[in-house]
């Protein structure tokens, strides 16, 4: 059996027939999260929680990113950014709270691939719901480092990057 492409992927939001109780993806908080809040946090709408499953394997989470409402202080914007932004008391945003690829899976590509997935359900839907900025919050320096390299821009010496909507209408268009 050849090994699985990246169209032979689906990304589907979580629901009860996925087993959560196997992934594991090296960092506690994100495992953790997936096993005991995930579908809390789906039934109370506080964030959209999305599965990379295969076809043939559709309960087998292979990784998982969340998508939520969320506002930035402008004064935490760069000037040269916050310039094409309407000016308001806050700058609303789609925060990427989550993103994790399971151990066995890492090395792949898939975080990027979820990443570009998440990416496209924030832009389309800030048609929707306004949202300005995609907000993450990196766990360390090397999912910092991972962000930048896919265009986020690191804000001051602080874990979080912020990657305008705009940017991604150009890359799109």
């Amino acid at each position: 059996m050849t090994a699985p492409t990246r169209f032979d992927y689906r990304v589907e939001p979580l629901a009860n027939h996925h087993d959560r109780t196997a992934f594991a993806c090296g960092q506690d908080s994100l495992d953790r999260y997936l096993k005991t809040q995930a579908s809390q946090d789906m039934r109370r709408k506080a964030n959209a929680v999305f599965v990379l499953v295969e076809p043939d394997k559709p309960t087998h989470i292979i990784g998982y990113f969340t998508l939520c409402a969320f506002a930035i202080e402008p004064g935490a914007v760069p000037i040269e950014i916050r310039k094409h932004i309407a000016r308001y008391p806050l700058i609303s945003a789609t925060l990427i709270g989550r993103l994790a690829v399971s151990t066995s899976n890492q090395g792949q590509g898939l975080g990027s691939m979820l990443l570009a997935r998440a990416l496209r359900l924030a832009y389309d839907n800030a048609e929707t719901v306004g949202s300005s900025m995609i907000v993450v919050d990196a766990l360390d320096e090397a999912a910092a480092r991972f962000y930048r390299t896919h265009g986020f821009i690191q804000l001051n010496d602080t874990m979080r990057l912020i990657l305008p909507v705009v940017t991604l209408g150009k890359l799109s268009g």
